[in-house]
């Protein structure tokens, strides 16, 4: 027993030197991970935009609304009604399925070779998701997305982390999540047949969220 000893000041040393290198290195990994969602999210954003803008230049029409979308990108194609408007509701609050045309902007986006996934409204894979797994979606008239969001057109995408969603206004509007073109919502609806009010997200980094861009 008397040849017994513990653990000297330098051996606790080096020991707890490499505890702190692990565990910087599990958190600079979490932070690169993060990253990548938020940089993830920022483009579906952006490729949105750019889809429905390519599908207006080639057929002069919108996705969703092409009244001519059976011989603009096929048969298998649902006609909108052409007039102007992608009506129906995209992730209105709940983050759900988008309906009327707002759901058949993909079919014909896709169809068009302008995104990417199934043609098949039923298909449980249907309706894109972003990162965090919540529903994407477009919709005419933002102001009935978001109180107070202008513009034309709305994106939004659903159950993303308040955190990811500072970070996604900094990054691609005023970086205020109640003012400017993108504007952050409760997935949980207001009053009956209201549109969602902007939330300030800062204060929730936890909580999930509709985050949705006018343009």
């Amino acid at each position: 027993m008397k040849n017994q000893r513990g653990f000297t000041l330098i051996e606790l040393a080096i020991v707890l030197v490499i505890i702190g290198l692990l565990l910087g290195g599990v958190l600079k990994g979490q932070e690169l991970i993060n990253s990548a969602k938020v940089k993830n999210m920022a483009s579906d954003f952006r490729n949105v935009q750019v889809q429905i803008y390519s599908y207006q230049d080639k057929f002069r029409a919108l996705p969703g609304d092409d009244k001519a979308a059976q011989t603009h990108v096929g048969a298998t194609a649902t006609n909108g009604d052409g007039d102007g408007v992608i009506e129906g509701a995209c992730c209105n609050g709940t983050g759900g399925i988008s309906t009327g045309e707002s759901l058949q902007v993909w079919q014909q986006l896709r169809l068009a070779n302008l995104a990417t996934g199934t043609t098949t409204v039923a298909d449980a894979t249907y309706q894109p998701t972003n990162a965090e797994g919540g529903m994407i979606g477009v919709q005419s008239n933002p102001q009935l997305a978001i109180t107070g969001l202008t513009g034309s057109y709305a994106v939004c995408s659903s159950g993303i982390l308040g955190k990811f969603a500072k970070e996604l206004d900094t990054a691609l509007d005023d970086g205020v999540t109640t003012t400017g073109s993108m504007m952050v919502a409760s997935a949980v609806t207001g009053a009956a047949g209201a549109a969602p009010v902007a939330t300030t997200a800062s204060n929730f980094d936890s909580t999930k969220y509709v985050v949705c861009m006018a343009f």
